[in-house]
């Protein structure tokens, strides 16, 4: 099914969900994990597998492996209480610091941040995401560039335990994930205040920006700021990226 147009400034679910929408993928080691596929949690069960033979054909020259399944690029900066579980790849000066806790499936793209206390899981962080404090990522996918206010999390697991519907409310249309798990897709340079959690199956647009202590669900679609559930504004002007 192609992607249609959907209302002026509110986005379509179709499209603004779509791999190409949310992703520069000259941004990840993990492109070729996203061939071949229209959704980015079409992906999720397929991370594991993919470390494991993408892992096998990292240069020993920039990568040494450390214990099962775990490549650490040389030029990164682990700290000694981070705690590394196989299989997960961390990129070229990433940080991974104080206490953070990567329980596998997850990859940490190049100059990426993952904070003291952030837990990961079934992840890929493209490059240059920051997770610097306080966050937990599960089953999602963050755009180059993304970052997480202290604090700030993804749920992943629905309170029913039923499979994860990805919900635009502007439009009305829903997608079936047909997983149990789905945490959050964020686009390029996407902003999440602080202390916000994100729903399963919440997919936000390039560029846009979450208030502090928000609870988002469904779609946010790019340049738009999340203030609440009934107050979502469409940026005037695309927001200067000043990191």
């Amino acid at each position: 099914m192609e992607p249609s147009d959907g209302m002026p400034g509110k986005g379509n679910i179709m499209k603004d969900t779509t791999i190409a929408e949310l992703y520069d993928l000259n941004e990840t080691i993990a492109a070729k994990l996203f061939e071949n596929l229209t959704y980015p949690w079409e992906a999720l069960p397929l991370i594991k597998d993919f470390i494991l033979k993408l892992g096998a054909t990292l240069d020993p020259e920039e990568y040494e492996k450390r214990g099962e399944d775990v490549w650490v690029a040389k030029s990164a900066k682990v700290f000694d209480s981070a705690y590394l579980g196989g299989p997960c790849i961390i990129g070229k000066n990433a940080e991974v610091r104080q206490c953070a806790f990567i329980r596998g499936n997850a990859i940490v793209g190049e100059g990426a941040v993952v904070g003291n206390s952030t837990e990961l899981k079934n992840v890929v962080l493209f490059n240059k995401v920051q997770v610097p404090h306080y966050n937990y990522v599960g089953d999602s996918i963050l755009g180059y560039k993304a970052h997480m206010g202290a604090g700030s999390i993804t749920s992943n697991v629905k309170s029913d335990k039923t499979l994860v519907v990805i919900k635009n409310s502007f439009s009305g249309e829903s997608v079936e994930t047909g997983i149990k798990k789905v945490g959050a897709m964020l686009g390029d340079n996407v902003e999440v205040g602080c202390n916000s959690v994100l729903n399963p199956g919440t997919v936000i647009g390039r560029g846009s920006m979450v208030y502090p202590t928000s609870c988002v669900r469904g779609v946010i679609p790019a340049d738009h700021i999340f203030k609440n559930k009934d107050d979502i504004a469409e940026m005037l002007d695309r927001r200067v990226d000043l990191r």
